[in-house]
């Protein structure tokens, strides 16, 4: 992730289509006014919604608006919530993260709408069409699936084939927004990022028109280096609120899962990141090259003890690996104390990475004839 002084805002400003890493969270949130997550556990309970893993481990932490679907909630209206994925490389544990989220609100009553951005590979990224279109369908759609995301109670669609409606809302958005607006919110544009972000937005408020089901409350969970989109799209709500009756979206926000050499994780660095179709003899190479907290002797990590914050494997283990919080804790306060060395603690979390990774892979073999029947393909 890039953070840039913007000269127009005079301000900073993110690069959602950025791959460096994010390190300081807690300012970003205090520019960009977002809430703490934690304000909302009240709500949670008042709607019988248990608060998720990742919201007690701090990797949710925060929110725009989430009190108002909520509210909506607890009052019988319908709720939704949608996100987007790039096809311009294979699935791995950071698309993870916002999959368990849409399973999250999907077992709590949300309509799921996943957008395959196919449009924006193409233009931003120059992947080729029907790459893009494979990888979609048998990379993110089957691998949604095989985590556990019902396909029943999920609208997958790709950019390129949603319907006039939604075209109709890109070309709207056009006519009240400005370069220097764009340029203040995402930094320096091409056409083809004005195009992605325009298409983004009406990804993102599109649901709210009655040809996509009438959802005014809508939530959409990104990691804060796509909060631009949120910004963008929040923005045009109001613009468009008396002549579509549009309504701010809802958002929350995740820390971005580093990579194992502990910048951002991204498929474009196969070498740094873990994927969920990895062979386990892979996934173990990579995983035991994680870049660690550790000391540079054994005996120094026995008398000082590790840094686990430091420490890209155990980035796995919060994340993923060690959903009991008891063992979580135990693995911490071992490196801290040096009770445990970095290899012995690798093998450890690897037994654990293997049979999810065993046990996904079988479940994804099925999904995968199953995800090209649900979604429909572009056919150019």
């Amino acid at each position: 992730m890039h953070i840039v002084d913007s000269t127009k805002s005079g301000g900073v400003t993110l690069d959602p289509w950025s791959s460096r890493a994010i390190k300081d969270y807690k300012r970003l949130m205090e520019t960009f006014g977002i809430r703490g997550i934690q304000e909302i556990y009240p709500l949670l309970d008042k709607v019988g919604m248990r608060k998720s893993m990742h919201m007690l481990r701090g990797i949710v932490f925060g929110h725009r608006d989430l009190d108002k679907v909520l509210e909506a909630k607890s009052r019988g209206e319908r709720v939704a919530i949608l996100t987007g994925f790039m096809p311009s490389g294979r699935f791995h544990f950071g698309h993870k993260l916002t999959v368990d989220q849409l399973i999250y609100f999907q077992r709590s009553g949300f309509k799921v709408f996943v957008v395959i951005a196919d449009a924006e590979a193409y233009a931003v990224r120059r992947i080729d069409r029907e790459k893009a279109v494979k990888i979609g369908v048998e990379e993110y759609v089957a691998n949604m699936i095989a985590l556990g995301l019902d396909p029943r109670e999920t609208t997958f669609y790709f950019q390129t084939n949603r319907g006039t409606e939604y075209y109709r809302l890109i070309q709207l958005f056009s006519g009240k927004v400005t370069m220097a607006e764009m340029e203040a919110i995402y930094g320096e544009m091409s056409p083809a990022k004005v195009m992605a972000a325009l298409t983004q937005a009406a990804d993102i408020l599109h649901v709210e028109l009655e040809e996509y089901g009438g959802f005014k409350w809508v939530v959409v969970p990104v990691g804060i280096d796509q909060d631009p989109h949120i910004r963008f799209s929040r923005d045009l709500a109001d613009r468009f609120s008396r002549e579509l009756n549009l309504v701010r979206p809802a958002s929350t926000y995740h820390k971005l899962q580093r990579g194992l050499d502990g910048d951002k994780m991204s498929s474009s660095r196969p070498e740094t990141t873990i994927f969920l179709t990895d062979p386990p003899e892979v996934a173990k190479a990579k995983l035991m090259k994680a870049l660690t907290g550790g000391r540079a002797t054994a005996e120094e990590q026995r008398r000082l003890g590790g840094i686990p914050e430091a420490c890209t494997k155990f980035d796995m283990d919060l994340y993923h690996v060690l959903t009991r919080d008891e063992e979580l804790t135990r693995i911490y306060n071992d490196c801290r104390r040096g009770h445990i060395l970095c290899g012995e603690c690798k093998l450890y979390s690897w037994e654990r990475l293997e049979k999810f990774l065993q046990e996904h892979q079988k479940r994804l073999e099925k999904a995968k004839s199953m995800a090209w029947k649900i979604v429909e393909a572009p056919k150019f």
